[in-house]
Parts: structure tokens; sequence; C-alpha cells
């Protein structure tokens, strides 16, 4: 308890820089058609899905303002007896401040006037490239609500992917998980397999990538920043989900939700279990069988009108099987054939506490104390042979956030300081069965580390058509080494007046911090005197990223391409011990990585259907040796391509409504084919999937969905990276079914 006060106090002492905040600030003006302020007008915000609504009117000059409005979708209401109300809608993306404009004309009766944004208006100050995938997408998506599922991420977000059982995003495994707008650290990479958030529990998933601000750091291949379900979709409202399908599948949960003007709530439990949880070494599924609970609660209360507290907690149990091939010729030849059990169990916990305070309108302050507890525990049959191994890892983190928001005229100002004090327990053994070495004893090594970070940050809009940004993130790192990072930002969005095309391009570096994994004492003996490998300490990643992009909305069709190159030192990765499924982080000398994405969104299309077309075209090339972690020293010179380089990956899907309150949804996913680690060819063939969902409701409460994934059922080797289970064939077929009921307590 000791160290938590301690992480604690440097927290309320220190601080450091804050990731991120999950709010935007909306601002408008109304004016008549003379172009004079309306004054006194009534203004509603109301979230596109739920009861979320914030009021407001205008002041002398025509002008409102609404403060820490969540990330999501909102209609934007202004009404002034003398004139026809008029609505907007509005995305929010975190950190934004779109300004409105609303022309209210004379009623020459009862009624309003819709205008329909071509383009995100928050999209266009920011040079983030930003996907927003909200609850109702995730629930169509083919797959994509499954507790241990990521295709609302790879479905909608370009260069992003899932091989050898990881989430990568622009070449790289790390990315940063927010909830609520707070950080969930982990320096962690590659023993997690499973979920960070469960999707039935995410309202808007807010999907960055590259081009961050100076408030994020950390993990920077992809930032997810998740507005988590509150509650205020639901009055006295459940929802029960039960679903089962092949390979002995069921993924469910039970979930309750309600909200008053005071207080806002939902929680969750939830179970699955499947005979098909990892990518499997051979298209035969052998051992690998999974399953997982889990719970989740938010709360929302309004203490006044200028205070609200948040609290988001939640806590996963999971546990893996792990497949093999059991014609693997490194396997020994036994009477009867040896059968592995190798399993991976990981638990998952995350509390985070939220003061939101308004000084003044545009003036914001959050204060955020979190906690975040992961642990993944591998462990071998004890009859494996040659050898059975064990590795057992907990980690602790205990920290917060503070961020300050100042929006005034044509300024955004946010600065902050965030920190987290963090403890890693390991214990590894090792048995050699056949009687080739001494068994190693488990081997207890425990380190600490923090991590100090301060930023600030302004966007400045220098003409309504030009917004120049500038930041510097300061961070400090102390482990298993001791690291300073001076990060400087830069961007520029410009958007061409009447089209309404937005061109951006930035300049930026980043640091993110090593994990903690340290080896000491019996067990490097043994790694240096019997396995001939070496353990060097691990340094922090230096990335260094130049990007540029154009968004362009043609009549509620949005566009959005960009280009970027991202070069890395010291760039993390992981490596297999002993040729077995333990795994040591290590970094590479460089990386390089470069390519082209592009988005496409429809508007509903004859008020029936929406697509999307996600295209990404990279290339992911290491450099060098192996400078840190545990190594043979045998990477080599020159560039290569790193196991999860993929040339082309395309998503074409969308969801389409049916008469008899139906909807049809689809993903078809083609990708060129991964990096062979034994060429020639260097990449491994292309591959194509095709997923579907039929779905119909029954009245407002019940609703029953099919779905099935690779409904092709073609098998092929995705890649043959040594990871969990050696390497890996896609998934086969899935076929399940969905039956969804609302109830009122």
């Amino acid at each position: 308890m000791r160290r938590v006060w301690q992480a604690f106090g440097a927290f309320l002492v220190f601080g450091a820089a804050a990731f991120a905040t999950v709010f935007g600030t909306v601002r408008g003006i109304v004016h008549d058609p003379q172009h004079r302020p309306v004054p006194a007008s009534e203004v509603v915000l109301k979230a596109a899905s739920s009861d979320y609504t914030q009021k407001t009117q205008t002041d002398a000059n025509g002008e409102f303002h609404f403060d820490a409005v969540p990330l999501g979708s909102y209609t934007i209401t202004v009404s002034e007896a003398s004139f026809a109300s008029q609505e907007q809608s509005v995305t929010v993306f975190s950190g934004t401040a779109p300004i409105l404009h609303f022309e209210l004309h004379i009623a020459s009766q009862n009624q309003s006037v819709t205008v329909s944004a071509e383009a995100a208006p928050g999209q266009t100050e920011s040079a983030t490239p930003t996907t927003l995938v909200d609850r109702q997408e995730i629930q169509q998506t083919p797959g994509a609500s499954k507790t241990n599922s990521d295709a609302m991420i790879t479905d909608y977000v370009p260069g992003s992917y899932v091989t050898h059982d990881q989430l990568h995003v622009r070449g790289g495994h790390q990315v940063s998980w927010l909830i609520d707008g707070v950080p969930i650290p982990n320096t962690n990479i590659a023993s997690n397999l499973g979920p960070q958030i469960d999707p039935k529990d995410i309202d808007t998933l807010e999907a960055q990538r590259g081009s961050y601000t100076a408030e994020y750091g950390d993990r920077t291949y992809g930032v997810f920043n998740v507005a988590p379900r509150t509650g205020f979709e639901r009055n006295n409202e459940g929802e029960l989900v039960l679903s089962a399908g092949n390979f002995y599948q069921t993924d469910d949960q039970i979930n309750f939700g309600s909200h008053t003007n005071k207080i806002a709530y939902y929680v969750s439990a939830n179970g699955n279990r499947t005979n098909l949880g990892l990518q499997t070494p051979t298209s035969a599924v052998i051992h690998d069988a999974a399953n997982g609970y889990g719970g989740f609660g938010s709360v929302i209360y309004n203490l006044d009108s200028k205070d609200q507290l948040r609290f988001v907690g939640q806590i996963r149990q999971d546990f893996y099987q792990v497949p093999f091939d059991p014609s693997d010729p490194n396997l020994p030849v036994t009477t009867p054939p040896q059968f592995l059990k190798d399993v991976n169990q990981e638990t998952d916990t995350i509390a985070t506490f939220s003061w939101v305070h308004t000084f003044s309108p545009g003036l914001l302050l959050t204060v955020s104390p979190f906690y975040h507890y992961n642990s993944a525990n591998y462990e071998s049959s004890p009859d494996d042979i040659p050898s059975s191994a064990t590795q057992k890892r907990s980690s602790y983190y205990e920290g917060g956030q503070t961020t300050l928001t100042w929006v005034k005229d044509r300024s955004n100002v946010r600065a902050g300081l965030f920190g987290f004090a963090e403890q890693n327990d390991e214990l590894f053994a090792l048995v050699y069965n056949d009687g080739s070495n001494p068994p190693l004893e488990p081997t207890p090594v425990s380190s600490t580390g923090s991590l100090i970070a301060a930023y600030a940050e302004e966007q400045f809009r220098v003409t309504s058509w030009l917004t120049l940004s500038a930041g510097v993130r300061q961070t400090h790192f102390s482990g298993g080494v001791v690291e300073n990072a001076t990060d400087p930002r830069y961007s520029v969005s410009v958007r061409v007046p009447k089209l309404n095309w937005v061109f951006r391009a930035f300049y930026g570096d980043l640091y993110q911090a090593p994990p903690l994994t340290s080896i000491s004492g019996p067990l490097l003996a043994f790694i240096t005197d019997v396995q001939q490998l070496g353990f060097i300490p691990l340094h922090g990643e230096r990335d260094e990223e130049h990007q540029f992009g154009v968004t362009i909305p043609i009549k509620g069709w949005t566009i959005d391409a960009d280009n970027f190159l991202t070069r890395a030192r010291n760039f993390f990765d992981h490596n297999n011990f002993n040729n077995s499924d333990i795994f040591f982080p290590v970094t590479i000398q460089g990386a390089r990585i470069n390519g082209w994405e592009l988005t496409l969104r429809s508007p509903r299309i004859w008020n029936r259907a929406q697509v999307y077309v996600t295209y990404s075209n990279q290339v992911a090339l290491g450099f060098g040796d192996i400078n840190g972690g545990l190594t043979d020293f045998s990477f080599g010179d020159g560039f290569g391509p790193l196991d999860h380089d993929q040339l082309n990956t395309l998503h074409v899907g969308g969801v389409v409504d049916l008469p008899w309150h139906s909807y049809a949804s689809t993903d078809v996913y083609y990708g060129s084919g991964f990096a062979n680690g034994d060429p020639p060819p260097s990449h491994l063939p292309g591959h194509t999937t095709f997923d579907m969902t039929l779905s119909k409701s029954f009245g407002e409460r019940f609703s029953v969905s099919v779905s099935g994934t690779n409904l092709a059922n073609r098998r092929l080797l995705l890649d043959n990276s040594f990871t969990f289970g050696g390497t890996h064939f896609n998934d086969p077929r899935q076929i399940y079914a969905q039956i969804r009921y609302r109830f009122h307590f």
C-alpha cells in the first residue's frame, strides 16, 4: 500500500503530461439574415444516440458555448420566437472546439430548418486523422461486438490488422488505450492476448493514427479513446445478450442503465467461451479453447452546474489454451504421441475517477487518479519434452492526470500533467525433461519504475480557413534506465472556402518508455551460459513522424487520404525464448514505416444504406541489430521486412436496411500477404475473407441476428513468425446467432 500512496503523492506534487480528454467544446454564432446577432436564443445540444442534453442561451453577441461535451455525434437546435428554428449536426472529437454558424430566417409559419454538415467541423481544426465508430456500428458490423474481437478497429481504421494474435497499427504493436479520456498505461509488449475493453461496453470509439498533439505519448502507433456507455441512452432499462455458434462458442452479457438530471449509471457482466481462441499453426484446430468473464461499470454524478464526478471500473479474467502443430518436427517422437497443454491466463483491472470543473465558459479543469493491474501467466505442461517453461508476470500502475483547457476567441490552449508508478513482478522457471540441462528453479525478478511528463499545446485559428498548432511534451522515465525526452510537434490545417476541403501537415517527435522487464541472477547466468544469449537493458523508442493529408466532403460523402513516414530508433518488438512460446521484449536498432491510407464514408443512401472503405499501402522495414532485451545479436545489417509487414490492406463494407425491421451488413477484407520469414518470395500469398450479418427486430425489445465470418472458409498460412502456438493460419468459418432482449426494471 505504501507504494500506492507514494505514486499518488508524486502525482499531486509533480503530475505529468495528460494523455488526453474525452471532451471537446462546441461554440457557435447565431445571426439574422442581415448578420445582426440574435441574443437570448435557446440552444439545445443533444447526443444523436442517447438522452444526453445541454442547454444554454446566446449572449448579447449572439454567441453560445458548450463545455465538457463528450466525443461523439450531436445535433444543435437553435430556437427564437421570431424566427424559424434551425438544426445542425456536429461531430465532436476530443480536444477540439468547432464553431458553428446559424443564420435564422423570419418564420412565416411554424417551421424549422435542418442543415447537415458535409464534414465534421471538429476535423477541420485538427491535423490528426481520426475515425469515430459508434455503438450502433459496433453492434451491426459482423463479429465486432464479440468480447475478443478487434473488428471495430480493423474494419474501420486503415493500416490496422491482427496477425500472430496481436493488434498492429501502422506497423507497430504499441497502442494506447484511454477510457473516458483517462489513459490505461501498459508498458508490456506481446504478453497479453485478451481485450482491453469489451466492445459491448463502448458508446463511441475515437481512433487516432499519427499526427498526435503534445498531450499524447507512451504508445504511439494508434490511440484509442473510448467514451464508455453511461446510461444516458437508458431509462431504467436493461439488456440481455445471448449467442451461440460453431466451435461451441458463446458470448453473453447482461447490462443495466438509467439516468436523471443528477446521475447516470451503466453496469454490465459478461462471459464467453469457445474452442477457437487463438490463431492456429495448422488448418486443424487443436487445443485452442478459450474462456473469460468480466464486469464493467460507469457512473456520472453532477454535483452542480460547474462540477461533475465520473467513475469507470472494469475487471476481466481470460484463459487461453495454446494450439500446436502435431507434425512439428521439433516435437519428439513419443509413444503415445505427446499432447502439449500450454496455457496463458490473464487478468486486467481498471479503475479511474475524474473530477471535471468548469471555472467559466471555455476554462475547464479535469483531475483523474487511476489504477491499473495487469497480469499474464504462461505455463507449459510439466511433462513437455524437451523442456517445460513457466513465466508469470504481474504489473501494477498507480497514478493520475490533470488537464487544463482554455478556449477563448481564436485560441484553444491545453496543458497538463500526467504520471504513474509501476511495479513489475516476474517469475521464470525451466525444466529440461530430456535431461539435457539442469533445471532452472523458479526465479522471481521484481522491478520498479515511473514516468512523469508535462505538455503544453495551442491550436490557433489564424483565420476561418487556417489553423496552426504547436506544442511540446517533456517526459522523464526512470526504471532499468533513466531517460528524458523533449518532443516538439507542429501542424497546420487549411480549409479551402466553399469546397470545404481540408489539407493538413504534421511534423513531430515521440517517445515511448521501455518495458520494465529485467533479467538478473540465476536466470541471467542460465541464459548466458546455457542458451548462449545475452540481455541488454531496454531503452525507450524514439520516433520521428512526417505526415500530410486531405479530407474531402462531397454531398455528404467523406474522403480522407494520408501519407505518413515514421522513422524509429530502438523499435519495440518481441523475441521468443528457447524456441518456446515464452517472449521477451526486444528493441531493433531502427525501423522505417511509410505508407498511404484512404478512408471513404457515405451518408445515408436513399435513407437505407451506408458504406465504408478503408485502404492502406504500407511498408514496414527493420534495420540493424537487436540492441535491447533478449538477443543472440543475429538480426544483421541492412533493411528487411518486419514480420508483420503487409503491403496492401483493404476493407469494403456497409449496412442496408431491409423490409420488416431488418438489416444486412457486410465486410470484405483483402490482405496482400505478410512478410515471409523464409524468402523467397518476400511475402506470403494474399488472402480475402467475406463476413455478413442478418438481423431482424421484433418490436422495440427483441431482436435476432445471424453472423458469419470467413464464410468461404478459405484457409491459408497467414504468417510464419514464431509467436503463440508457432506459425498462424487465418481463422476458419464461424457462424453464430445472437439474441438481444431489452427490458424495463
